[in-house]
C-alpha cells in the first residue's frame, strides 16, 4: 500500500452560459461567495457531523469521509486546506470514484465502498476547512491544479493557502453565469490522541454570543490565529452574515459583516499569554 500526502493522507487499497451578472466575493473565511440568488445549491459535510455546522475532532491514523450533494445537476470540485494552507484537490480525481458530476439530489460520499483509496487523517494539527464549489457547467482548473499523464492520481496543486485559493477560484468561476454556481464549507480538526502533549484549536463555536450586541471571551493562545478567527467567522456566515472588510495583522485580524442592515465587526487578537475574541453589532 502505497501513501500520497493529501494534508489529510491518502491511503491506496490494492486491487480496487452567459455573462456574469456580479463579480465573486471572498469572505473573512476566505471562500467565494456568489454575491446573487443562485439555482444550485452545494452542500458539504463530514462523516462525523451531518449538520456541516460543526467542526468534529479526528486523531492521526483514523479515517475520515466526506459527504456533497446538490440540489441541480451539477460539476463539484472540493478542496481541503491545512493549517499550514496546504491545498489538496480532493474531487475530481483520476482514481475509481472520482468522477465529479453529480446528479440533483444525489448525496455522494468520498471515499464510497470499493473506491481504491481512503482519506487516513494526519498532521498538522489544527482546523481543516474543505471547501466545496459547484457549477452547472464544467470549470477549468489548469491554472489550479494539474493531474499527471496517464497515471491514477490526485492533482498537483499550484496554489498556497486560503486566500489564494479563494482568489484563483474566483478568477475560474467569472466567466460562468453566475446564478450557476455555488459554494459551502465545512470543518474538521486534526487533534492529538488522548494522553499526547499537542495543542489543539477549539472547536467552532456553535453560536457562543446568542442574541448579545456585545461579547468577547479569552481563550489560550493557539499558534495559528487566522485558523481561530475563521472558526468564529463561519459562525457569522452561518447567520447569514457576508464579510465587508478585512484586516489581518501580525497579533490582530479585525473583519466586518453585513447582513441586510445589521452590522457587525469581529476581532481576534493576541494578548498575553492569551487571544480576546470580541464581537460586536448592531
Amino acid at each position: 500500500m502505497a501513501r500520497i500526502a493529501l494534508g489529510l493522507s491518502v491511503l491506496l487499497a490494492a486491487g480496487l452560459s452567459g455573462p456574469a451578472l456580479a463579480a465573486p466575493q471572498i469572505s473573512a473565511q476566505s471562500i467565494i461567495v456568489n454575491p446573487v440568488q443562485t439555482t444550485v445549491d452545494v452542500k458539504v459535510w463530514t462523516d462525523r457531523d451531518s449538520s456541516g455546522t460543526r467542526t468534529p475532532s479526528y486523531a492521526p491514523g483514523e479515517r475520515i469521509r466526506l459527504y456533497a450533494s446538490v440540489s441541480q445537476d451539477a460539476y463539484v470540485y472540493l478542496f481541503n486546506v491545512d493549517p499550514n494552507g496546504q491545498v489538496d484537490l480532493i474531487l475530481p480525481n483520476k482514481y475509481q470514484g472520482g468522477a465529479n458530476f453529480l446528479k440533483a439530489g444525489a448525496v455522494k460520499v468520498f471515499p464510497a465502498a470499493g473506491d481504491s483509496f481512503t482519506f487516513d487523517i494526519a498532521a498538522p494539527y489544527g482546523l481543516n476547512k474543505v471547501l466545496a464549489l459547484a457549477s452547472k457547467t464544467e470549470l477549468d482548473l489548469k491554472q489550479i491544479a494539474t493531474f499527471k499523464s496517464g497515471q491514477n492520481s490526485f492533482a498537483d496543486v499550484n496554489v498556497k493557502g486560503q486566500q489564494g485559493l479563494a482568489q484563483a477560484l474566483s478568477i475560474v468561476v467569472t466567466p460562468v453565469p453566475q446564478n450557476t454556481w455555488d459554494s459551502a464549507t465545512a470543518f474538521y480538526q486534526v487533534v492529538a490522541r488522548t494522553g499526547t502533549a499537542v495543542p489543539a484549536l477549539p472547536a467552532q463555536p456553535g453560536n457562543p454570543w446568542g442574541s448579545a450586541r456585545k461579547w468577547q471571551v479569552v481563550v489560550s493562545a493557539p499558534s495559528d490565529l487566522r485558523a481561530l478567527h475563521d472558526s468564529y467567522a463561519a459562525r457569522l456566515k452561518a447567520e447569514g452574515y457576508v464579510q465587508t472588510k478585512l484586516k489581518v495583522k501580525d497579533n490582530r485580524i479585525e473583519s466586518d459583516y453585513r447582513r441586510g442592515d445589521d452590522e457587525a465587526s469581529l476581532k481576534v487578537e493576541r494578548k498575553g499569554k492569551g487571544v480576546e475574541i470580541k464581537l460586536e453589532r448592531d
